[in-house]
């Protein structure tokens, strides 16, 4: 009768626990937020419960894909539909130079495609069956803007409300950094009132700039993360649940798109690439970095980057108001990709890039209006980032910019103090841990370059390579020697050990994108990555070759043009001068830049 007492008295006992568990697990998860979860709720629920409870609270997954507007937007036709290149009719012409000039890409040809259009499914075949957490956090989207175009601006937010899951995307901001288009004001808050519930504009009173402008929007971003967009973007299929599936398992986490390119002219929505770690020369010119071996072995997972490209991320509000946001005493724009990179990996964070998450971005072909600020801002946000953050590291920063010592970087202490309050590590664990191969591409002291100065032809010895200057654009040609540098020319060059040709003081280089004969050679920003800009010197021929394909730098004379071609022995248009040549260095051509 005892031991009948005691195994129903253990029966009752267990049943009451597992009810009340039962009962404690229900409540929570019946509890989700409509738009989302909170991530403070999320981690106290985990902190709450024993080991098996989390596990299953946290890795439930599901399918975010959103196949109705898919199958929908399939089936769509028209100007840019499907991120097709676009063009304009001759009778569409009116207006296209007017609003180029005030936009630095075709606006008149964004007036004439939807704003909601369908775009390409670019990503890798993995990401297509890809599945997330179940419960993740919710989002506020902060879109900065200064005369942005009407259509580019709403085709930002339409994409976003479009493409996102209702029940995560809280809130779309558009922030107006004092536009002064008559449309930016109230016709704007009117749209969107009538067409987008979600989103909203705040109008800052006078310009501040793009680094305050974001500050603006995230101080009056309610949800969970926030994430930063240009305001000429697109979000692309499934991009959210990607960015937000590492902060909701660690909210001190950064997540990056991958940003694709809005090909200004046509609109065309396409590749940049397939990713690459970001990084940065001692210039502050950014740069990028492989992918690692085990990042190449799962394409669809995010893969930890050193520094973001700019402005198109999302990080949780929790952990981006720990860090200080941005520093305040940043000026319009610059260095604030590298400010908040460095203090994500240095005060105990970690950043990704998500090959999964893609956003089209129009890289505008010149900048249609001038910055609000005053003097060399740029380098005084340099110098306040690398006076705070970079430790002794600054210094090689001074050796390629020396007059940034004599800049005023202003008040430091508030961000010393946030370094020293939150224990944030020295630059040189951010080097050695992080951006641990960043100095094999880019050594803080460098080698010599292989040579310098003009680049005579043989043929017509009268005739040296050119970067001229027409419509806003460098150009790249043959002109009559002049020794040197004027205002519409440009005879300096550098053959540097980075194995590139490039315009002096300038980070220009020659690149080459057409693999067939007789390719135009034209000037493109320098990457560092050989590729299209890799090019030697070969002394004994006096050629010029380009990459790896035996084609040699060639001139047209008579028409001033500068192409290559399949190398010629006999061809003396193919034969060029150097004006300075490091024999050492050329001596040693193999063993450079080999790292």
């Amino acid at each position: 009768m005892r031991r009948n007492f005691k195994a129903i008295s253990k029966f009752l006992f267990l049943s009451g626990i597992s009810v009340v568990c039962t009962v404690l697990i229900y409540r929570l998860l019946s509890n989700k937020p409509k738009n989302g979860n909170s991530l403070n709720d999320l981690f106290a629920r985990r902190k709450a419960l024993g080991p098996e409870e989390v596990l299953i609270l946290s890795s439930e997954k599901i399918d975010w894909h959103n196949y109705d507007l898919i199958e929908l937007d399939s089936k769509r036709q028209g100007p840019g539909e499907q991120g097709k290149p676009a063009f304009l009719s001759t009778n569409e012409m009116n207006n296209y130079e007017k609003l180029y000039k005030v936009n630095g890409f075709n606006a008149a040809l964004s007036d004439k495609i939807a704003i909601d259009r369908s775009v390409p499914d670019i990503r890798h075949e993995g990401c297509k069956t890809k599945k997330y957490l179940k419960q993740l956090p919710s989002v506020s989207v902060v879109v900065p803007f200064h005369n942005e175009h009407w259509t580019t601006l709403l085709r930002t937010a339409h994409s976003v409300v479009k493409r996102s899951p209702p029940e995560l995307l809280k809130e779309v901001i558009l922030v107006d950094d004092a536009s002064t288009k008559e449309f930016s004001k109230k016709p704007l808050d009117d749209y969107l009132s009538a067409n987008l519930s979600k989103v909203r504009a705040i109008h800052l009173p006078e310009r501040s700039g793009l680094i305050r402008a974001r500050l603006a929007g995230a101080r009056e971003a309610i949800a969970d993360v926030l994430i930063f967009l240009d305001s000429h973007t697109e979000a692309n299929i499934n991009w959210l649940p990607p960015l937000l599936e590492p902060i909701a398992q660690d909210y001190k986490t950064c997540v990056c798109p991958f940003i694709d390119v809005i090909q200004y002219e046509t609109l065309e929505y396409r590749a940049q690439d397939e990713g690459a770690r970001g990084a940065f020369d001692w210039e502050f010119f950014y740069k990028r970095l492989p992918l690692l071996p085990e990042d190449l072995a799962h394409p669809t997972e995010p893969f930890k980057s050193p520094i973001m490209a700019g402005g198109l991320f999302a990080i949780s509000a929790k952990f981006f108001w720990e860090l200080g946001g941005y520093d305040e005493g940043l000026d319009i724009w610059g260095g604030e990709q590298y400010e908040l990179s460095f203090k994500i990996w240095q005060c105990g964070g970690q950043m990704y890039d998500a090959p999964c998450s893609r956003v089209g971005h129009i890289y505008r072909k010149y900048a249609p209006f001038p910055n609000p600020g005053k003097g060399d801002f740029v380098g005084r946000n340099y110098k306040r980032v690398a006076e705070v953050w970079m430790d002794e590291y600054a210094e090689y920063l001074y050796m390629r910019r020396p007059r940034y010592k004599f800049i005023d970087s202003g008040d430091l202490t508030k961000q010393k103090a946030i370094r020293k309050e939150l224990n944030c590590k020295p630059f040189k664990w951010f080097m050695e841990k992080v951006a641990f191969d960043l100095p094999l591409k880019y050594p803080p002291i460098e080698p010599d370059d292989f040579g310098s100065g003009e680049i005579r032809n043989v043929g017509a010895p009268e005739l040296c390579v050119d970067a001229g200057y027409k419509d806003r654009d460098s150009v790249l040609q043959v002109a009559k020697c002049v020794k040197g540098t004027s205002k519409k020319s440009d005879q300096n060059f550098t053959l540097t050990w980075h194995k590139d040709i490039r315009v002096c003081g300038k980070s220009l280089c020659f690149d080459i994108s057409d693999p067939n004969d007789k390719a135009d050679v034209t000037l493109f920003p320098c990457h560092g990555m050989k590729g299209n800009q890799y090019w030697k010197y070969d002394m004994e021929k006096q050629w010029f070759l380009h990459g790896a394909n035996n084609r040699c730098l060639d001139c047209d004379p008579g028409k001033m043009k500068l192409y290559v071609r399949s190398c010629d022995d006999s061809s003396k248009t193919q034969k060029w001068r150097l004006e300075n040549v490091n024999l050492t260095m050329i001596a040693n051509w193999e063993n450079i830049g080999t790292a």
